[in-house]
């Protein structure tokens, strides 16, 4: 009882709005400094430090409810995006912390990094996994140590452990630091993975003078004679979610060993084939096949066009989206722990937090009329419709299949704000 009473509370704390930072003191609801030797936050300490609940039990629960659900059950169109993100953390003795890339905040500084997952489509996206990276400082061997595994080992790992978990998808994506890593990419497809990841432009291999030797080289050799005369370039579509589309173009290149109908592909893809614009402009490695090769037919995945390999690419940018609401929202650098398994539970009842925000969503109905509110639908607020590329609520659908014995235990789907409410037993939320 007093864990499940501890879940309910810390969620609660997550989910209710933003006022300063999600310490244990702030879910509390306590005073920042003179309340943290207070009865609530003391249990929550003790929740999230001491007690026996073990996180990967916890996250894989959640899958199964994501998996289960009919509005956020993955497909075969969705991408499975791989990357990591570090926050600044003070002092050594946190487990993780150390001198390292901070990809958030562009420098080298203190802190911990940890690597996601994140599942997306057009509809929506929420993370599967997460692993905090561990530097080689806290080994006693440092990398020669049989414990140390690097961000891409971690990375490759949670791509096999989301497949093994029932999730499907079109393809792994990734950025940069990953997509640039031979050794990453070669460990996604011995596990029988598909990848679309970018290269940074400067990306060099060994070649001929005369041939090209980065992917921008291989962009520039392509044919381009304006929209009028594309060359070597075929249009594509980018639809984004406020509903407005843009006419991008996509290319096969050639580049040492790779080419369209090689074992890896170079896509170029930008806004402007004649300028090549940095901030518009990717250049993309992938596995599957093109369309009509010779390839197609011997692949294990369907074959690709153009136009699906931009699609999958521009699908991995949901993640720097859930990073702001994760971070910024839900509290995600502000666990006030030293412990590994401390950390892993906060990061577990965050991902918790995100999930029931999208279950809130697509449970949700508006009132059926201007009837004055009853008990139970104290609180409730009615939601506007959703933005274009949302998915839609449907209508009738609630979280629970019978009516809650106590207050504290409200059907969150169209309730959220009256659970909110309820669990840290204060009046409706607004």
């Amino acid at each position: 009882m007093a864990q499940r009473r501890g879940f309910r509370e810390y969620l609660a704390g997550l989910l209710a709005p933003r006022e300063r930072n999600k310490t244990l003191t702030a879910l509390a609801g306590a005073e920042p400094v003179t309340g943290s030797k207070l009865p609530a936050v003391q249990r929550l300490q003790f929740f999230l430090s001491e007690s026996v609940w073990e996180p990967e039990a916890v996250n894989a629960r959640r899958l199964e409810l994501l998996l289960a659900g009919p509005g956020t059950a993955p497909h075969g169109g969705g991408v499975l995006v791989i990357d990591d993100s570090g926050d600044r953390k003070d002092g050594t003795r946190t487990a993780h912390v150390g001198r390292q890339w901070l990809g958030r905040y562009g420098k080298t500084d203190n802190g911990v990094v940890t690597v996601t997952t994140v599942w997306a489509d057009e509809r929506l996206y929420y993370p599967v996994h997460a692993v905090p990276y561990t530097p080689a400082r806290h080994f006693a061997k440092g990398k020669d140590d049989p414990g140390f595994r690097t961000k891409l080992a971690i990375g490759a790992d949670l791509a096999v452990r989301a497949r093994a978990a029932g999730f499907t998808f079109r393809a792994v994506a990734a950025d940069s630091a990953y997509g640039d890593q031979d050794g990453f990419r070669g460990e996604l497809a011995e596990a029988g993975l598909p990848f679309v990841m970018a290269l940074r432009p400067r990306h060099g291999i060994w070649a001929r003078a005369a041939d090209a030797h980065t992917p921008v080289d291989a962009a520039r050799a392509l044919a381009w004679g304006g929209p009028d005369d594309p060359g070597d370039w075929q249009p594509v579509t980018r639809r984004f979610r406020d509903g407005h589309a843009e006419t991008w173009y996509a290319a096969d290149a050639t580049l040492g060993t790779w080419g369209p109908d090689g074992a890896r592909r170079l896509v170029a893809v930008t806004a402007d084939p004649g300028t090549l614009p940095g901030k518009a402009t990717w250049y993309l490695v992938t596995n599957l096949a093109r369309p009509g090769g010779p390839r197609e037919e011997d692949s294990p995945w369907p074959a690709a066009s153009l136009a699906e390999i931009t699609r999958i690419y521009g699908l991995r940018h949901w993640v720097e989206q859930s990073y702001k609401q994760v971070k910024d929202e839900l509290g995600w650098a502000d666990f006030q722990v030293r412990s590994d398994l401390a950390i892993r539970r906060h990061q577990v009842l965050v991902n918790c937090a995100f999930s029931f925000c999208w279950d809130a969503w697509l449970t949700a109905e508006p009132p059926p009329g201007p009837a004055p509110a009853g008990p139970r639908e104290r609180g409730h607020r009615r939601l506007a419709p959703a933005a274009p590329g949302m998915p839609a609520r449907p209508s009738g659908t609630k979280l629970a299949p019978r009516a809650a014995r106590r207050p504290q235990l409200a059907d969150p789907g169209d309730h959220a704000n009256a659970l909110v409410a309820g669990m840290v037993q204060s009046a409706p939320a607004r």
